[in-house]
């Protein structure tokens, strides 16, 4: 990971503790997430996904578009460290892909094609239960995680799992699976409308998604609301085409 000072650590959670106000956009602060935590490991992508009410697990939120890629390859294909951490509630820590075809021989090609060479899994729990999973993949030449990284990492996917329950006062298990469903329908819908204006304007997915949440911060509107327009009537969103 790269040296990073305790002002940036403590400007990083600030930032990031800021939107756990009343009515926060659940989606941009996860995508906000994964893009600090992939600031603080070095040459990284960090991708995330959570379980669903069939407690299956689904993509939520990447730094990066080669994240979402490959924490859908590990859920298409039930193999990966997302997964291993999703089911033993423990971390996956600097695991040498190389090292690790026995251990997963569909996820290991894929990502070393790709050109990963490491990957680190943290649980996102709440209390016994865990809900997801925070994933890094470390490009060729990224450093391990050391030990005093490995807790700060951990603290971010903790700061995810309070985000999940600040959204919404749960009291009871069906609130927090009627919750994450919720969270998961509208990523679906976020994606199709990324997809629209990627094609529409010729541009990357991964540019397609700052234009549309900079749209909706300067409209004051929920990401999933600008998606939903989108997806619903692309031509009465001139300013993103």
């Amino acid at each position: 990971m790269t040296a990073v000072s305790p002002q940036r650590l403590a400007r990083i959670f600030v930032e990031i503790s800021d939107t756990l106000v009343d009515e926060f956009d659940l989606i941009d602060f996860l995508q906000t997430l994964t893009q600090r935590a992939a600031e603080l490991a070095e040459a990284g992508v960090v991708g995330l996904v959570l379980a669903n009410h069939y407690d299956q697990l689904q993509f939520i939120a990447a730094s990066r578009e080669e994240a979402r890629v490959l924490e859908l390859f590990q859920i298409q294909n039930d193999e990966g460290p997302c997964l291993d951490a999703f089911r033993s509630g423990t971390a996956v820590v600097n695991t040498d892909l190389n090292s690790a075809v026995d251990r997963w021989p569909q996820f290991v090609p894929y990502a070393t094609a790709a050109g990963f060479r490491a990957v680190h899994a943290f649980p996102l729990r709440l209390r016994t239960q865990v809900i997801g999973a925070l994933n890094v993949f470390g490009a060729t030449g990224s450093e391990p995680l050391n030990s005093d990284d490995v807790p700060i990492v951990q603290a971010l996917a903790d700061l995810a799992s309070i985000a999940i329950l600040h959204e919404r006062a749960i009291s009871r298990g069906e609130e927090l699976t009627a919750q994450l469903q919720n969270a998961l329908n509208s990523r679906v819908t976020i994606e199709q409308a990324k997809g629209a204006i990627a094609q529409r304007n010729g541009i990357s997915v991964d540019e397609a998604f700052v234009l549309i949440r900079r749209h909706a911060r300067s409209t004051n509107q929920r990401l999933v609301e600008v998606a939903q327009n989108i997806v619903l009537d692309l031509a009465n969103v001139p300013e993103l085409t």
